[in-house]
């Protein structure tokens, strides 16, 4: 999982893994938080666009 997300820092915030793995626990737990919401929320919008388009 911390792979996954270290993967979306890099490709979508422009920030190195080594970044992201060398937070403290607490701080990784915000951003992995974080991005599962963002993922959540973006693929909510596109179900709903999708239903749009019908």
């Amino acid at each position: 999982m911390e792979a996954n997300i270290a993967y979306y820092c890099l490709h979508k915030l422009h920030r190195w893994p080594h970044e992201f793995l060398n937070l403290e626990r607490r701080e990784r737990a915000f951003i992995i938080a974080a991005v599962q919401l963002k993922l959540e929320n973006d693929k909510k919008e596109a179900a709903k666009a999708k239903a749009g388009r019908r």
